[in-house]
């Protein structure tokens, strides 16, 4: 199994995106993450939902988590106003700045070992070899995720 082979259409995000859009997009779709794409609709950076969780929990609740038993109901549920204003970049980690990518040959051992090395849910797929591509440019094929890659293993097990 190539990477081509395994490669899915996957919802992606421009930079300049708003945030909570984005998180609505996560929600909806159940999604492990979104591929976040540049200006040329390159693969910049994956953002996981988990870190839209974390930037929704207050930094006092992540130190003490004894205290987000006194947060009341109505409190919580505003918990996503913490997205309002922000952008997709605004919310990308700091020391994680380019996503998982695979090229479009690669095997689906070579896609499992780039997923596990980069500890992403996803791993875009690229055509650095296309027959239009100019030097250095790839394609976005789509996206292989880590539940795809576990289910088409199975599949021969």
């Amino acid at each position: 199994m190539r990477a081509r082979e395994l490669a899915e259409e996957y919802p992606t995000v421009p930079l300049e995106s708003d945030a909570l859009e984005a998180a609505r997009l996560l929600a909806a779709g159940r999604l492990p993450g979104v591929l976040v794409v540049d200006g040329d609709g390159a693969p910049h950076a994956v953002l996981p939902a988990s870190r839209l969780v974390a930037i929704l929990v207050p930094p006092y609740v992540v130190e003490d988590p004894a205290l987000a038993a006194v947060v009341d109901e109505k409190h919580a549920d505003r918990l996503c106003q913490a997205l309002a204003g922000r952008s997709v970049a605004d919310c990308l980690p700091r020391d994680k700045q380019r996503p998982a990518v695979c090229d479009a040959d690669d095997t689906a051992l070579e896609v499992a070992a780039v997923m596990a090395r980069e500890r992403s849910p996803l791993v875009a797929v690229v055509d650095r070899a296309g027959p239009r591509q100019a030097p250095g440019s790839a394609r976005t094929l789509g996206v292989i995720t880590a539940s795809h890659l576990l289910e088409r293993l199975l599949r021969v097990t």
